[in-house]
């Protein structure tokens, strides 16, 4: 590594303009840590020791854009080489200088002894070992992500496992490696559940006959659909997250949407704020993950509910906006993801000062969900 002379630096891989994380097998991983730990100790044993900065790619909005594809229909965000600093000598950020040098090397024993672990439970074995650092999950996520933005190679290179709510069912045959296949048809009402071991998943074997791919935002309504059993009547096969989705629900749609790239992904959604936000990491990620935000980006459509929709639904069902609906709305309004007629939807939320839940439209009777997808597919009515 080059320093200034006089002064002492470290800057981990910043010669290489990258704003996105690479995937890695697990001695790539341990090398780039090794790197790290041996540009920081020839730093400390250097005529003029101290200890500089942590150069970690800007992970604010203001460092974020959208890549559109030329070659393809997905968008996704991605970062810049916009660098925020991380110090010890700085009261602020002394704590969260050293949790990244904790993390890494937990991580690194990981990989030593081939295992993962979730972030869960690299939480606990933080709390356990070093609790003057680390005291809440939030604290371990910041610095896993931390560390991301300072190796630049993703979560999962570092041995670090998605936690999955996520579920699938439907017209879907999913066999993974040395195991019989599961018809995810047959699996109830309950859905199967989509495993956090994305290495697993890359590997799972996929058949489908389905038409159509569709996220539903809320365990409930799949449960409904499923239960319903819509997918015999539309084509479908139907994912949830329960709500904001997870790394592995979302690596598992875009696993699907590569391996099926002629079916249309559809997501259904409360229309409110909230919904759509959920829509929009499907869609394009999130900026908190904006250097993996490639991996998980899928082209979906928005299928409902929309405002051309609230003539279905009964005035006393539409109810008034809450304070966290609002921060939602600003903050999509003013971020750059925003297609036009989204930002037309998200506006007309604003000025009626109302939202509406897909329960809404059981005014229409209990099975009526199936055949308001089926209208909209026909009609072609998704954007």
């Amino acid at each position: 590594m080059e320093e200034s002379s006089g002064l002492s630096s470290m800057k981990f891989f910043s010669d290489q303009h990258l704003s996105y994380a690479d995937i890695l097998l697990p001695h790539e991983a341990r090398a780039r840590i090794e790197v790290s730990v041996l540009n920081l100790l020839r730093i400390l044993n250097s005529p003029d020791p101290a200890i500089s900065d942590l150069s970690l790619i800007n992970r604010k909005r203001s460092n974020s854009c959208i890549n559109k594809g030329i070659l393809t229909d997905v968008s996704y965000i991605f970062l810049s080489t916009s660098f925020t600093k991380s110090s010890l000598t700085n009261a602020k950020t002394a704590k969260a200088f050293v949790r990244v040098w904790k993390v890494m090397e937990i991580c690194f024993q990981i990989l030593l002894q081939e295992k993962r672990v979730t972030q869960r439970e690299l939480f606990y074995k933080l709390l356990c070992d070093s609790p003057d650092y680390f005291s809440s999950q939030i604290e371990v996520n910041r610095s896993v992500q931390d560390v991301v933005a300072l190796l630049r190679c993703s979560r999962y290179s570092l041995g670090i496992m998605a936690s999955s709510r996520g579920l699938v069912a439907g017209r879907l045959f999913l066999q993974e490696p040395g195991k019989e296949a599961v018809d995810c048809s047959a699996c109830g009402s309950s859905g199967f559940a989509i495993t956090g071991d994305l290495n697993l998943l890359d590997n799972t074997i996929m058949r489908t006959d389905a038409r159509y791919i569709i996220i539903v935002e809320k365990h409930a309504i799949f449960h409904r659909l499923v239960e319903d059993r819509v997918f015999n009547h539309i084509p479908c096969v139907f994912i949830t997250a329960k709500g904001y989705p997870d790394i592995a629900t979302r690596f598992f749609l875009h696993r699907m949407s590569t391996t099926f790239p002629d079916l249309p992904i559809l997501a259904l959604v409360d229309w409110n704020p909230a919904g759509l936000a959920i829509l929009c990491t499907f869609k394009f990620g999130s900026i908190g993950m904006g250097l993996e935000a490639y991996r998980y980006a899928c082209n979906v459509k928005w299928i409902g509910l929309r405002g051309d929709d609230l003539n279905l639904i009964p005035e006393d069902s539409l109810v008034p906006l809450k304070p966290k609906d609002s921060q939602i709305a600003k903050s999509l309004l003013s971020s750059k993801i925003l297609q036009e007629n989204y930002r037309d939807e998200l506006s007309l939320m604003v000025q009626t000062g109302k939202r509406a839940e897909i329960e809404a439209l059981y005014c229409h009777g209990y099975n009526y969900l199936g055949k308001y997808i089926a209208t909209k597919i026909v009609q072609g009515k998704y954007i």
